[in-house]
């Protein structure tokens, strides 16, 4: 089930599932339904058994007769990994770095900002005196059932969906602030852009796969864990112009293992958390140092797309 949330032709905010080009508004499908997002997940189960005891439902609209917001606009915190070897290997040289040791031994990740929440179609303000707006083509998962010191044995259980997730990034200031060794700051404070939907953990498992070495880059270190990857395409464009073609099964640090480094020592993940997945490789402008494409400018147009999910369009002003 691909959920979303939307507005009406009333201009109110509401939330319900796609149905090939037209949606349900799940409130007016059954009014024991929440009307928000949150809600929804908090008690996801029982809702759920709602929606399953549902006969056909008429769509309440055509898609183009609502306008699609963030699928999930008040995430309760936001936390973003690093997950993809070659992105890792890829931006340290250009920031003139070196990946630390600690990077291979365990999930590193930042707070980001979960009140900077954009969704589809949202426009993207670029910080004042910023030279070198970028992008970063990520997947984001969606925390379902609250948990402490969750098992990478025990992670799916927690997991409520997934969402396309863009960590949009200043990276001028970005660079400058990294000379203190605290981690990103103003730099990736300004916009998290997600969506068009949160697509529900069972559509995923078509996706499931392992990898080899045989399939697996050779440059890259195969990870510890070879499960809980999804064969995914994952595609980003600027102005109709495709700039990087990766795939999620390229991930080194999968969710399930995410979780289990960001809930222990008895820290508490809740409904409605998000965990990013980092950047795909050369899902970034930085990666090459903008030889792809120039930073960003106002009127650029950043397509984001992951197979199964959906394409996140946003402009820059």
């Amino acid at each position: 089930m691909k959920l979303i949330t939307f507005q009406n032709k009333a201009g109110e905010s509401r939330i319900g599932w796609l149905q090939d080009n037209a949606v349900v508004d799940m409130n007016l499908a059954d009014s024991r339904l929440p009307v928000d997002m949150l809600t929804f997940i908090d008690n996801h189960e029982a809702n759920f058994e709602i929606i399953n005891e549902l006969e056909f439902t008429e769509p309440h609209y055509l898609l183009d007769e609502v306008k699609l917001l963030a699928p999930l606009p008040n995430p309760r915190s936001f936390r973003d990994y690093i997950g993809f070897e070659q992105h890792m290997l890829n931006a340290s040289k250009s920031f003139g770095h070196t990946v630390g040791e600690a990077w291979y031994e365990m999930p590193i990740f930042y707070f980001t900002n979960h009140h900077g929440i954009y969704g589809p179609e949202d426009e993207i303000k670029r910080p004042e005196g910023e030279e070198k707006l970028d992008i970063e083509l990520e997947m984001a998962v969606v925390i379902g059932k609250k948990g402490k010191d969750i098992k990478v044995e025990n992670a799916d259980d927690h997991i409520f969906g997934y969402t396309v997730f863009n960590d949009w990034t200043a990276r001028a200031i970005q660079k400058r602030e990294m000379t203190v060794p605290l981690g990103p700051h103003k730099g990736k404070d300004f916009a998290n852009a997600i969506g068009p939907c949160i697509i529900t953990k069972d559509e995923m498992e078509q996706y499931r796969c392992s990898i080899s070495r045989e399939s697996h880059p050779e440059h890259l270190t195969m990870p510890k864990n070879n499960g809980d990857r999804f064969d995914l395409k994952m595609t980003a464009k600027i102005n109709d112009a495709v700039i990087c073609e990766g795939n999620y099964k390229t991930v080194h640090w999968t969710f399930p293992q995410m979780m289990e480094r960001a809930s222990e020592n008895n820290v508490t993940l809740m409904p409605g958390d998000i965990l990013g997945s980092g950047t795909v490789g050369w899902g970034s402008l930085i990666e090459n140092n903008f030889a792809v494409h120039r930073p960003l400018e106002p009127g650029d147009v950043v397509e984001l797309e992951i197979e199964g999910i959906g394409t996140l369009r946003n402009t820059v002003v």
